[in-house]
């Protein structure tokens, strides 16, 4: 945004700003090389070396088989590809038709799974989540039937922050033999994405939540899962995702990855310590407060709060006309406030789940954006309380 206010972005985990280094590696796609990478001819031959070129760096980074590599249009039809695609392919071949999921996943998985099971017949299993919102693998081990032929579980809740014991619940998939699928958008560049540590079978990243561009994701597959598309058309993608490919943004999806990663050690460390601040800033300053979400197993960008009788969304407006760009959980059904679902899910009580807010730290954060939201915050939350 340009002006002479300065103005600090605190809602990473919704997007981020395609970083530059991405942009240079893009543009040569939208004009020189700009063929489609089905055809025969020399456009086209470029382009399908650009896009292999960039499915190799995501294998790379992902240390998997670059023929497990999916570009999709986004993080929302990698799920929707892996729990579909999964779904379909075990009714089809008589395996089962029983799903385990939580009631902590976005929509992205939520929605598909009440489509899967309002439309198509399939049983569903929601393990709860304890106060922190975390799942406990015993729990999914209880829910796994024999006719269970996935388990989906977030690998990092993009509401309060919390990540989930994922080696543990992937090992328990494994040695029950059942497919194992995990939302890992806001993940990438922010933990490791060790897929043979978490015994993960499929995998969805959206790039525009690393610092790449919008419209562009991927799904991991792992070799030997059967997969029914989603959407019907070519051979696209091997036949998982037909639709001409966006090549210029899988150049981008790739080499923001690879940053991301190059990156994550020092750059997770960096923020940490300002999400430390900021929530100790917070909770100090502002009666009747409360992180949500786990204290330390959570996200290194990601604070969270709750606060007693406040209107989450009257918080971010308020915030907004500071300069400060921020999110909340609350949302509004036929005119009435509701608290987050993951919120009721980890047992909020309702005057607290309606005043929920979410900052999410990025690159461009500083110690003096932390300050400031410390100091502008309180008498926001005072004022609104004192309206009633």
């Amino acid at each position: 945004m340009s002006g002479e206010k300065r103005y600090i972005y605190l809602d990473h985990s919704a997007t981020t700003p395609t970083d530059p280094r991405v942009v240079e590696a893009m543009a040569s796609y939208w004009n020189d090389e700009f063929g489609n990478s089905e055809s025969a001819h020399a456009f086209g031959r470029v382009a399908a070396n650009g896009l292999e070129q960039a499915r190799q760096t995501v294998a790379d980074v992902l240390n998997c088989h670059a023929s497990e590599i999916v570009f999709t249009g986004s993080g929302t039809e990698a799920d929707n590809l892996a729990l579909r695609g999964v779904a379909w392919a075990a009714r089809q071949s008589g395996h089962g038709c029983h799903i385990v999921t939580t009631p902590i996943e976005h929509h992205a998985v939520g929605h598909t799974v009440d489509q899967l099971h309002d439309l198509f017949g399939f049983e569903v299993t929601r393990v709860p989540v304890d106060e922190w919102g975390r799942v406990n693998p015993d729990q999914v081990v209880a829910a796994i039937r024999p006719d269970t032929v996935l388990v989906s579980v977030v690998m990092a809740n993009n509401e309060v922050g919390t990540v989930q014991p994922m080696v543990k619940i992937g090992r328990v998939c494994r040695e029950r033999g059942v497919l194992f699928h995990t939302d890992a958008v806001q993940a990438a560049g922010r933990l490791p994405l060790e897929l043979d540590d978490i015994h993960v079978d499929l995998l969805a990243l959206s790039a525009h939540k690393f610092y790449g561009p919008k419209g562009v994701g991927l799904l991991y597959v792992r070799r030997g899962v059967s997969l029914i598309p989603a959407i019907t058309g070519g051979d696209h993608e091997r036949g998982r995702r037909p639709g001409t490919v966006n090549v210029a943004g899988a150049v981008g999806l790739a080499t923001a990855l690879r940053l991301a990663e190059q990156e994550r050690v020092a750059e997770s460390a960096r923020l940490r310590h300002l999400r430390d601040r900021l929530i100790e800033g917070v909770l100090s300053s502002i009666p009747e407060s409360r992180l949500t979400g786990h204290p330390t197993q959570r996200l290194c960008h990601h604070a969270s709060f709750a606060f007693r009788d406040v209107e989450g969304e009257s918080v971010v407006v308020a915030l907004d006309l500071e300069g400060i760009a921020a999110s909340s959980g609350a949302a509004c059904a036929e005119g009435e406030l509701e608290p987050a679902a993951i919120l009721t899910a980890m047992g909020v009580a309702p005057d607290w789940g309606t005043g929920s807010l979410r900052l999410t730290l990025g690159r461009s954060n500083d110690e003096a954006d932390v300050e400031r939201v410390v100091q502008v915050l309180p008498p926001i939350i005072e004022q609104l309380r004192s309206r009633g």
